[in-house]
């Protein structure tokens, strides 16, 4: 690989991407690392790198740039968001009727599994030592549903909609069944499915569902149900880095534009010179197809750059996509404060013991 001097290839900024492998794959940014240089963490220094940028909001989705940390950092966001930022999910399901095709087991799984649009805030955890559902902890919805032959329904039809009532049992028809004070605190947000036509079953004239639904609070860790996002994923942000030492040849630009992703390779309609659209080189798919043809042997270098990047999340619960990050830093947080008071404690223990400290789960 070509030094940084000669096409703008960086070790310390750069992971390199090659034909046949990665490179500069780990951060060199720690003390002792470069002779005479000082890389211990800096506050004011972390505030002057790091950086938030939303690049795309939708009602379930954001595309969001952070920038200035390291991946264990952003890769702990990720990992937080799927599986420590708390919702609330069917936990229990009481079938008093089912005489449905779908047999109970397989029916509760898929009611857990319904998104709910409810505040976890507003529950709090089960306690491990006592299972006790409390107007506190656990939310009661009720699922009724009989099928039936429309007595006006068309002789010329096929379709199950306008020949039975409840052919398809919905999401929209769980219930919510207030209990103690929860119909005062939860009156100007009642807790529905965030998909009203979810299909849970399908039924038939004389089959019949008959359900009460415990929904409680908790986390991904516990079981997926319980996940708020539908995916959160990150990726370096792709950098490609002409040789201004060995421009691309004119009469193969357009072939060198092919190998990269639509928009990413601009072309002068009169010199040929290639460059690179930075805007649109974020959606670069760095297949290294560049790699593939001789020609362009030295003309370009595909790198990704080390501490930005590109995070998707996808929201499909309670918390609107871009509350969801600031979910994860807060929970983040609480880790944070509970491992520097277990460091406090073992520091100021005179006691003789053993030293061990009991870190409070969370």
């Amino acid at each position: 690989m070509a030094s940084a001097s000669t096409n703008g290839f960086d070790p310390r900024k750069h992971v390199g991407v090659n034909a046949e492998r990665m490179s500069h794959v780990s951060s060199t940014d720690f003390p002792g690392h470069y002779p005479g240089e000082d890389h211990s963490w800096n506050l004011a220094k972390f505030q002057e790198k790091l950086s938030v940028n939303i690049e795309r909001l939708s009602n379930r989705s954001i595309d969001l740039d952070l920038v200035g940390v390291d991946a264990s950092i952003a890769n702990a966001f990720r990992r937080i968001l799927i599986a420590e930022v708390p919702t609330v999910a069917i936990e229990r399901a009481y079938v008093w009727d089912n005489t449905s095709v779908i047999v109970d087991e397989v029916l509760a799984h898929r009611i857990g599994l319904v998104p709910l649009n409810v505040d976890p805030a507003l529950l709090d955890l089960k306690d491990p030592q006592n299972d006790q559902a409390t107007d506190r902890n656990t939310l009661v919805f009720r699922l009724r549903a009989a099928c039936e032959r429309r007595k006006p329904a068309p002789k010329d039809t096929t379709d199950p909609r306008k020949l039975y009532t409840n052919s398809e049992v919905l999401s929209s028809q769980m219930e919510w069944v207030p209990q103690g004070e929860q119909a005062t605190v939860m009156a100007t947000n009642p807790p529905v499915p965030t998909n009203s036509n979810i299909v849970l079953a399908k039924l038939r004239p004389g089959q019949e569902i008959d359900m009460e639904l415990h929904a409680v609070k908790s986390v991904g860790k516990d079981h997926a149900k319980f996940c708020p996002v539908a995916t959160a994923s990150y990726r370096l942000l792709p950098e490609i880095i002409l040789n201004p030492q060995k421009p691309v040849p004119p009469h193969l630009a357009e072939k060198f534009q092919k190998c990269f992703s639509p928009g990413v390779i601009r072309i002068h309609p009169r010199t040929k010179e290639v460059s690179v659209d930075k805007q649109k080189a974020r959606f670069e798919s760095m297949s290294r197809e560049v790699y593939r043809h001789p020609e362009f042997e030295g003309c370009v270098q595909l790198a990704r750059v080390r501490d930005h990047f590109l995070f998707n999340i996808e929201s499909e619960g309670f918390y609107p996509p871009e509350r969801l990050l600031l979910e994860a830093i807060l929970v983040m947080r609480t880790k944070t404060v509970a491992l520097r008071r277990a460091a406090e404690a073992l520091l100021n223990d005179t006691r003789g013991g053993t030293g061990d400290v009991e870190m409070a789960e969370g």
